[in-house]
């Protein structure tokens, strides 16, 4: 039996090293940390299969906020990752993590509220004014708190307002630390404002009674990009099929499924690729 056991373990161990010398088992599919907000939006459910198409590769999403996808890209879990931070992005390949970041697609944030709208917002003159008017009528204010490109949006908005959110009253201020389908979900139940980006809240179905009260600011401006993780740092990772799904992304046949998805008519994404990684 144990003779047994131990041809077995031989056996298996050299398949596995037969797979990986030969590269199938590392050709084949590429990890990627992705936004909750992406995920949310549906766009990956209709890129996925056309890579896989396309290019036969296997893209299996990690779906976390920005703040863990770049913590698992420090980390080598991921073989690339598509956040929309750009702050955090630069210093990421400052740091080596990544030897470039590639902008993809833009889309923007948006204020969302009850539809009688009782601190006012739909009137603000910026994004600043209507923040203020927000905490200024302590009014409901529903917070990602994940540390995500979101939050850390949210975060820079309330500064520029001269806002500081830790020392704002947590009865109507609520930081759920949650993503952003979740966050949206807990708005909705509790009839509160929030941020969120346009395409989660063109997917989102369970509305209630939030509406898109305020846009169009252009500090709301929301950049996606993609970033490859350096096989100088951790030399395991597919660093040819993220080279594969970076030219796949930025090329014609990427942009144009990017720029097509809709909603109810609605574009959820417009492309931007960059001609050159930054």
């Amino acid at each position: 039996m144990r003779s047994m056991v131990a041809w077995l373990r031989a056996l298996l161990a050299g398949l596995v090293l037969a797979a990986t010398m030969t590269g199938v088992a590392l050709s084949a599919e590429l990890r990627m940390a992705v936004t909750t907000s992406f995920h949310n939006s549906g766009l990956a459910d209709l890129l996925l299969p056309e890579i896989k198409k396309d290019i036969d590769l296997d893209v299996r999403l990690v779906v976390v906020g920005t703040g863990q996808a770049l913590k698992l890209g420090r980390a080598g879990d991921v073989d690339a990752i598509l956040v929309h931070s750009k702050m955090a992005e630069e210093e990421f390949v400052a740091a080596g993590f990544a030897p470039h970041r590639r902008e993809i697609m833009y889309n923007d944030f948006v204020l969302l509220g009850p539809s009688d709208d009782p601190a006012a917002i739909a009137g603000a003159t910026d994004v600043v004014d209507a923040l203020s008017k927000i905490a200024d009528a302590q009014a409901l204010f529903v917070s990602r708190g994940d540390d995500s490109g979101t939050h850390r949006k949210e975060l820079a908005l309330w500064s520029n307002a001269n806002i500081d959110v830790e020392k704002l009253d947590a009865r109507w201020y609520r930081a759920v630390g949650a993503g952003m389908g979740a966050t949206l979900n807990v708005a909705s139940g509790m009839n509160a404002y929030l941020m969120s980006d346009r395409a989660s809240w063109l997917k989102f179905k369970n509305k209630g009674d939030l509406k898109l009260l305020f846009s169009g600011d252009p500090s709301l401006f929301n950049q996606y990009a993609y970033l490859p993780v350096d096989p100088a740092k951790h030399p395991h990772v597919n660093a040819q099929s993220a080279r594969d799904l970076e030219t796949w992304l930025v090329g014609e046949r990427g942009q144009s499924m990017i720029g097509d998805y809709t909603i109810d008519g609605e574009t959820l994404f417009t492309p931007n690729a960059s001609d050159q990684p930054q």
